[in-house]
């Protein structure tokens, strides 16, 4: 039965079998030595020089072959340890070698950091490029802490839901992936930009604690550190305030930094917390880095920014329109203090919404939402939308909310600056596995792509040449 590359030492004197990829083959006169490494790590595998055919065979080894290794686990001579290794102070003395497949020669070093070589190569390779161990590290990090993530969310009464990625297209603030309807013509489904409308519905169903990894999508212009498709934490709540929220969220991040990061420090506890006119006013910036000594990898400056803008002039499209998103409550009464307010100035008035910082990045926001269904109608009415056109496009919301909808808020944690930060990458194309290029190219499948005739005349969809 096979063992990992890690348990050789507890089985020394034993016969053991390991399979894995050859990193590096070493020719020491009458003996063949290769680093043998799966997803525990490395070993040391001897080829005595007593066996000549199996000397042979291991002399056409190269790097990236997989291969399966039987043999007996022992020490190292003496003085031939390696520290560097967990491991380091055993070997296995090969008896049988099978080569499953060969590999050609690599079009980049797989044993550094990658960060050198050029990102546009390693996206087209990335199944090679997530071999490294700096990658590999990362992806397993994600793993363990997603596991944490519903662990401790789980324990706190919280209810998984996995909302629909196939949805309805309304305007939310990105524009939409756009999916169309082969059973209904000319009807498109849309992507989510976030499982928003549908997290509030599940306040209206009486869940009271959502939450969800959720994966959400939206078509942006280029814009540097962005992917069109991300991952976030998600999280709804009923009858509760921004403090209960903000009070959850940093006794999260506290929990995961003290599970997974012991060597970090956190730069204060409680998390400070400033409006989005102080953080405007003190540092220029609606996400301060707040860290003692930003030089330092290992300080983490969380931060907590309350009291956005609610309203922005869009002055392309003449409107105002939401800072967060147009489900964010106003600080207002009713719907008649809305509209007073709005008369005497959208630019200001104040959203009961929040953002949680770190180290000068965004990492999450969220607010507490309207409920009432008249004061919806109005935010989206302010934003430009006439009467028949908000119930065109938010007539669910609206009849959902006339059958009995709790106050609630909640928060959408943004999981992939956070574990780039976290693991000191420094971009989050480092922490997902198959990342796409900023202007949304996946080199690795060649998509966006050209399909046939055929598709686009069953989903009765025509292309337009562009005119030359």
């Amino acid at each position: 039965m096979r063992i990992l590359s890690s348990d050789i030492t507890s089985h020394e004197g034993k016969e053991v079998e390991l399979a894995g990829w050859v990193g590096t083959r070493r020719d020491h006169g009458k003996l063949i030595f290769i680093d043998l490494r799966d997803r525990a790590g490395i070993a040391q595998v001897v080829f005595p020089a007593a066996d000549k055919a199996l000397l042979e065979k291991a002399e056409r080894l190269r790097p990236e072959w997989v291969v399966r290794v039987k043999g007996t686990a022992q020490k190292r001579p003496k003085g031939m340890e390696n520290e560097k290794l967990p491991n380091g102070s055993h070997e296995v003395a090969a008896s049988v070698l099978e080569i499953f497949t060969e590999a050609k020669t690599l079009p980049f070093d797989i044993a550094g950091s990658g960060l050198e070589v050029n990102e546009e190569v390693r996206m087209k390779y990335r199944y090679l490029d997530l071999r490294r161990p700096r990658l590999q590290k990362n992806i397993r990090s994600r793993s363990k802490i997603l596991g944490f993530i519903r662990e401790f969310f789980s324990e706190q009464d919280f209810v998984e839901v996995e909302t629909p990625i196939l949805s309805k297209s309304t305007p939310e603030g990105a524009r939409d992936y756009l999916v169309p309807s082969r059973l209904q013509p000319g009807a498109f489904y849309s992507l989510p930009q976030s499982p928003q409308q549908y997290k509030q519905l599940l306040m209206v169903a009486g869940m009271e604690r959502y939450f969800q990894v959720a994966r959400c999508f939206r078509d942006e212009d280029t814009r540097g550190d962005r992917q069109p498709e991300f991952t976030q934490l998600d999280l709804e709540m009923s009858f509760t305030s921004e403090e209960e929220i903000l009070a959850l969220t940093e006794e999260f991040y506290v929990a995961l930094v003290k599970r997974f990061y012991p060597e970090k420090k956190i730069a204060q506890v409680p998390f400070p917390r400033l409006t989005y006119k102080e953080a405007m006013e003190r540092y220029g910036s609606d996400k301060p880095d707040l860290r003692m000594d930003k030089d330092n990898s290992n300080e983490l400056g969380f931060a907590f920014v309350t009291d956005f803008p609610m309203f922005e002039w869009k002055g392309g499209e003449k409107r105002w329109d939401a800072v967060h998103h147009p489900f964010t409550m106003p600080r207002v009464m009713d719907v008649n203090d809305f509209n007073i307010k709005f008369k005497e100035g959208p630019s200001k008035m104040l959203a009961r919404q929040y953002d949680s910082v770190l180290n000068g990045f965004e990492v999450g926001g969220g607010s507490i939402r309207i409920h009432q269904p008249e004061l919806l109608a109005a935010v989206f009415e302010a934003m430009g939308n006439k009467p028949e056109e908000v119930r065109e496009k938010f007539g669910h919301m609206l009849e959902a909310f006339d059958y009995g909808v709790p106050p609630h808020g909640g928060i959408a944690l943004g999981l992939d600056r956070l574990f780039a930060i976290l693991e000191g990458e420094p971009n989050i194309r480092e922490v997902i596995a198959f990342p796409k290029t900023g202007d949304g190219r996946d080199l690795l499948m060649g998509a966006p792509s050209p399909v046939d005739a055929k598709q686009l005349k069953e989903l009765h969809i025509a292309i337009e040449e562009k005119k030359k």
